[in-house]
């Protein structure tokens, strides 16, 4: 059950290979959509809804910021990203959908690079439950020479 969550999506660049990967997720290839996801699938990145919107509209393309969100949120629903949620006012999306760190600092989100094995938390079900997902952020901070 998790291993399957735990997969990655390769980096897509073709616009054929975008359409594919729509179309195999029962989502029908908008060009919009098909924008977005050229954007989001090119190569592996943690964005926001707004940089993806500010790097639609660079572009050739043009979606509101509303079918942005709309058309993550889809992609979300599909299994083809990952929201993660590093606090109240930011969400990230992602196709790497391993663990990751999170500097409140900056703000970057770092992937982590080993797999985790979420056996900590199976062996701690209720009875009667299976694992569906694990989503783990983990947060780090800047060291000072306070911190020392």
């Amino acid at each position: 059950m998790i291993e399957k969550a735990q997969r990655s999506m390769s980096p897509t660049t073709s616009s054929k290979d975008v359409e594919q990967r729509l179309r195999a997720h029962g989502i029908n290839p908008t060009q919009q959509r098909l924008t977005i996801a050229g954007k989001l699938f090119a190569k592996h990145q943690h964005v926001t809804a707004d940089q993806i919107h500010e790097s639609v509209k660079s572009g050739q393309g043009y979606a509101s910021k509303a079918t942005v969100y709309n058309t993550l949120g889809l992609f979300v629903e599909k299994g083809l990203l990952r929201e993660i949620f590093v606090d109240s006012s930011c969400t990230f999306y992602d196709s790497n959908i391993q663990p990751h760190f999170y500097n409140v600092d900056t703000g970057d989100l770092i992937d982590v690079k080993e797999q985790l094995n979420p056996f900590f938390v199976e062996s701690d079900l209720p009875q009667g439950t299976i694992l569906e997902d694990v989503d783990i952020v983990i947060r780090v901070r800047e060291k000072t020479a306070a911190s020392y």
